[in-house]
């Protein structure tokens, strides 16, 4: 089992207590690297940004705590398939690195996950929620956060049971993170009764004028499953301009205070605010003296990274070097009773976190982001 030790008290589940000399010896030889997958640069360079430096910090404070040595490179794939697939390439064919965390996309692991496979490198995603990710066709795929099987009906449920809509707009971004999210919502939304009009917009599209002329007034919800927030910032605007008023319901990557503030809108995101968890407190303060607020895509980068430099920790107290084979199998026997997310971490056969879950957030009128009880 890996112990989910980190330098943060409150996250301190079990500790390497032994002093026996091959402990103490493996502990000075335990050096890897390991790379992040994220969109580090282009139209979402700020959700990368975010988790390249929670990743860093994930590191930092373990190499602390375990006296390891932990090299973090570095793998830009601006969201987009072709560079995720170039980048995963570039790692794979680098017998140092033992271990990936990310990509952050799901159409990015469908596009790495079969490079990954071939070379036996185990990777964990802190973002990529697509259920079809976990079916087995790429095995050293693993999450920690919940899927679109939890998430779609989750949502589809609240908006029924709490806005009671005669009609609902869905608009996906034709990526496999919201088309597959769209695929769970649609069977609730119909077996309820709600007629649902399902539209597609390329995530290149910044006008959404025509979409928005769609809106009927029978139509009291709009759903975007979206992964770039200033778009639905836009979308937002133009129904201001066009005097549509239905609620925006979106997801993930809208969580964005900074680029997503249309007032009375909801987002669900696969990460709590750890702002709010009390235990979380000590590592709020680094991550914010260090690089300011932030949102909910970098404590689960946090959690993944800290998953991989367990299994590494755990593979050097064993006396053994990491290499890519004794890491993956680490990695499969995570067993962290507590984590940054507030919940425990361990796998299923098929890579799940099996104590995923999803939280709801509303915009107030100042642009602020509030946690909806009990979502």
């Amino acid at each position: 089992m890996i112990a989910a030790t980190t330098v943060l008290g409150a996250l301190v589940v079990a500790g390497c207590g032994s002093s026996s000399s091959s402990t103490v010896a493996a502990l000075k030889s335990c050096n890897a690297t390991i790379e992040i997958e994220a969109p580090i640069t282009g139209p979402v360079a700020f959700l990368g940004q975010e988790q390249l430096h929670f990743a860093q910090l994930a590191v930092s404070n373990d190499d602390a705590a375990n006296k390891t040595k932990i090299t973090l490179a570095q793998g830009d794939t601006q969201l987009n398939p072709a560079l995720a697939t170039t980048v995963t390439r570039q790692a794979t064919a680098n017998s140092a690195i033992v271990g990936v965390v990310g990509p952050a996309g799901s159409q990015e692991v469908i596009a790495a996950g079969p490079l990954m496979a071939r070379g036996g490198l185990g990777f964990i995603s802190a973002s990529a929620t697509n259920v079809t990710l976990t079916q087995g066709t790429y095995p050293t795929f693993f999450r920690v956060v919940s899927n679109d099987g939890v998430q779609g009906p989750q949502d589809a449920h609240y908006i029924i049971n709490n806005f009671h809509p005669k009609t609902v707009m869905i608009v996906d971004d034709e990526e496999a993170y919201s088309t597959g999210l769209v695929g769970f919502m649609m069977p609730v939304f119909q077996a309820a009764g709600v007629k649902v009009t399902h539209l597609s917009v390329s995530q290149k599209v910044t006008d959404f004028s025509s979409l928005v002329a769609k809106i009927t007034p029978q139509t009291s919800v709009v759903v975007l499953p979206w992964q770039i927030a200033s778009n639905a910032e836009q979308f937002g605007r133009n129904m201001a301009q066009q005097h549509k008023h239905a609620i925006i319901f979106g997801t993930d990557g809208l969580y964005d205070p900074k680029n997503f503030t249309i007032p009375g809108s909801y987002v669900s995101s696969f990460g709590p605010d750890i702002t709010a968890i009390p235990a979380d407190a000590s590592l709020v303060s680094q991550e914010t003296a260090l690089h300011g607020s932030f949102g909910t895509f970098g404590p689960p980068m946090y959690a993944a990274t800290h998953v991989l430099d367990e299994a590494i920790h755990s593979v050097c107290m064993g006396g053994h070097a990491p290499t890519r084979a004794n890491v993956l199998a680490a990695i499969k026997a995570t067993n962290e009773s507590t984590s940054i997310l507030g919940g425990a971490i361990s796998f299923n056969a098929h890579g799940d976190n099996a104590h995923g879950q999803f939280y709801l957030f509303k915009i107030d009128s100042a642009g602020k982001y509030h946690l909806v009880p009990s979502s």
